[in-house]
């Protein structure tokens, strides 16, 4: 299928993750990045040159607007929506900067930092009829639309707990990523702990039918972190309790996170018959992605996948919601549940004590 047009999308911020984004904005066939700005001179041309793919002139970065200034680039009319891929503690500021300008808005993972912003940056979407969407791009992938189905055929019974495990060895280019505290969206739990927690609520949701197809949400939290001495996380790891099924039966979902190991992203959900598990939530465009399941009579399998880019996948998908006037699959109710959640799990393990999730 061929779209009638293309969504013209700004890039606010050269963040690192812009090697990954920024290709799969060239690329999705149904956008077109036409600005990038950042507030270091000259960052932004260096950002593009550096990682726009070279081809045919509707698959390169010619013409991309390079600006040193970042309420130049909302002031765009040129630009229709907007990836805000700022540091954590300035999402919601520049999101709703984006948003009352008229501008639909990606916003990296975490959307803000405290559920009060999120709920600003809803109320500003409505009130200006714009799409906005938190960006987790794993949910894309077609493996966990398996792992879904899987869960949902019954295989593995009934799901009663899952892990999930993500980590990676910080390097010295990484370092920012701890120079100040969890207040200040600092530390492993605001930048790899949302894939930990968004992918327990999803996985614990899924063959629940009282849930009807939607996340689970946890009622208590326990954890323990390593601090550094500005506050911030490198380690945490805890237990969310989702509360017991119709017939009483604990549910809990275990996660660990880390800066100090070596990279690791994968999730398992455990049933009454069986278990599946996801071997590497993050995946790179060539990787072959790989699930298993077994079950209770010794029953093993493996499947593969083949190659997939999730961050092309997630641009196409918002792309479509606003060129189609669809809702995103990623909405406001799950990124302010998941927010609650990391706010309760950096509170348990600050405070040394159990947390309730209201």
């Amino acid at each position: 299928m061929i779209e009638s047009r293309k969504l013209r999308w700004g890039i606010l911020g050269a963040a690192r993750v812009n090697e990954r984004l920024l290709p799969a904005i060239v690329e999705a066939h149904n956008s077109q990045l036409v600005a990038i700005a950042s507030r270091r001179a000259g960052a932004a041309k260096t950002t593009l040159e550096k990682y726009a793919p070279q081809g045919s002139n509707d698959k390169s970065a010619n013409g991309v607007q390079c600006y040193d200034d970042l309420d130049a680039l909302i002031a765009d009319v040129n630009v229709e929506a907007i990836y805000c891929p700022m540091a954590n503690n300035e999402h919601a500021e520049w999101a709703l900067k984006a948003i009352n300008a008229g501008k639909h808005v990606l916003i990296e993972k975490p959307m803000a930092l405290t559920v009060a912003d999120i709920e600003a940056i809803e109320a500003a979407a409505i009130k200006h009829n714009v799409k906005v969407m938190e960006g987790f791009m794993y949910r894309f992938h077609p493996q966990h639309a398996r792992v879904q189905e899987i869960v949902a055929s019954g295989l593995i019974g009934d799901v009663l707990s899952a892990r999930a495990s993500y980590s990676f060895l910080m390097k010295p280019a990484r370092m920012y990523r701890i120079a100040s505290g969890f207040e200040q969206g600092g530390g492993a739990m605001w930048d790899i702990g949302p894939y930990a927690i968004h992918s327990l609520r999803w996985a614990m949701g899924l063959n629940n039918s009282a849930q009807n197809g939607k996340p689970a949400e946890p009622v208590s939290v326990v954890a323990h972190a390593k601090f550094n001495d500005v506050g911030a996380d490198i380690v945490t790891s805890g237990m969310l309790d989702f509360g017991q099924d119709e017939t009483g039966r604990a549910r809990f979902g275990h996660f660990d996170i880390s800066f100090e190991r070596s990279r690791k992203s994968e999730y398992e959900i455990i049933g009454t018959k069986g278990w599946v598990k996801c071997h590497a939530a993050w995946v790179f465009q060539n990787d072959v992605p790989v699930i298993s399941w077994g079950l209770e009579d010794g029953q093993y399998a493996e499947e593969h996948f083949a190659p997939s880019n999730h961050f092309n996948l997630e641009i196409e998908h918002f792309s479509d919601c606003v060129l189609n006037n669809k809702s995103p699959l990623l909405n406001f109710v799950d990124a302010k549940a998941n927010c609650k959640a990391i706010e309760a799990v950096l509170q348990s393990a600050s405070r040394h004590q159990l947390k309730l999730i209201k």
